[in-house]
């Protein structure tokens, strides 16, 4: 039986007459990187924050970590930990000083507070820039530390709002490669990201949010495959075995100078052996074949209505979809 990080069942919250979440049911399996998208305004952050114990909901039963929201928070608060969008890191204090005084916060003994500091250094490759003010220390430093000092206590749960917002491509792979670590580790993520590319790269299960309701789950290729646009591209070593196969198929778009056909499909195995087998049948053979399926950019775009990055630069659009 599937051990549950989080199970939430109609979870509502309102403030004044506008409701933000209303009936939202979550389910995170251990050990797994959940992200929650949406719209702004779509509720993700109240969501985040009714878990994390911050707010509470006007209605719902949750247990996170194994303990209900309600009655055990102090228990959820021990097995949790919490990086937000923006860095709880003290620029004033050096890189080690920042992790002694979160041990110190949890309340851990000097040396089991020192010997924690010295492996999350380690970890987190900050061992050089240890002694330096973390002011110093560029965006992509700054971030691996908040989510060192997260770690101090343990979490078995971590909540990673907007982990990667303003850094560097390289810093964002180098951070995700981190979150893959804890994964690998034990650790549950439920992530919430402005970057579409970065759920579609690191989630196991991905749920939409829009006006308070969840209206889409599931993996990154589910979702992609539950928006038309997808098609087979087949290539052909001349104009004959382009025809042949666009009057088999009955279906299809032919580009005679690129020899190649595009098939609707929505890049399952099952109807891409069916129209392998069908041309086979006929002796008509396929020098290449690629599969298009929409990204999370399009299903973001048409379940919710909206573009993904609304304020996006066509730079940022390019690198870091959200």
């Amino acid at each position: 039986m599937t051990t549950l990080a989080i199970a939430a069942t109609g979870l509502r919250k309102s403030y004044g007459d506008k409701t933000v979440l209303d009936g939202v049911d979550l389910t995170v399996p251990e050990g797994t990187i959940f992200s929650l998208l949406g719209p702004n305004g779509a509720g993700k952050t109240t969501t985040v924050q009714i878990l994390s114990t911050l707010t509470r909901a006007d209605a719902g039963e949750v247990q996170v970590a194994g303990y209900d929201l309600t009655r055990q928070a102090d228990d959820v608060r021990g097995a949790i930990g919490v990086t937000g969008q923006y860095s709880a890191v003290d620029k004033l204090l050096t890189g080690e000083e920042n992790l002694l005084l979160m041990a110190d916060l949890r309340h851990l003994s000097k040396r089991d507070g020192r010997q924690k500091a010295k492996q999350l250094l380690e970890q987190f490759d900050l061992v050089d820039a240890a002694a330096k003010p973390a002011g110093t220390y560029s965006g992509g430093m700054q971030r691996r530390l908040d989510l060192a000092m997260t770690l101090v206590g343990d979490p078995r749960l971590i909540f990673l709002d907007e982990p990667t917002t303003g850094l560097d491509p390289r810093s964002r792979r180098a951070m995700w490669q981190i979150v893959r670590e804890l994964v690998h580790n034990g650790v549950t993520i439920f992530l919430t990201t402005q970057y579409l590319e970065e759920a579609d790269q690191l989630a196991d299960r991905i749920a939409l949010l829009d006006r308070g309701h969840l209206i889409a789950e599931g993996t990154a290729d589910e979702l992609k495959r539950r928006i038309p646009g997808g098609h087979i591209q087949l290539t052909f070593a001349d104009t004959h075995a382009l025809d042949a196969a666009r009057q088999l198929l009955s279906a299809g778009t032919p580009d005679p100078e690129a020899l190649t056909l595009q098939v609707p499909s929505d890049g399952g195995v099952a109807p891409i052996r069916e129209l392998l087998t069908r041309l086979d049948q006929q002796d008509i053979h396929v020098e290449d074949l690629s599969i298009h399926t929409p990204d999370l950019d399009d299903v973001f775009l048409t379940l919710t209505g909206q573009p993904a990055t609304p304020t996006a630069t066509a730079a940022q659009t390019t690198e870091a979809l959200r």
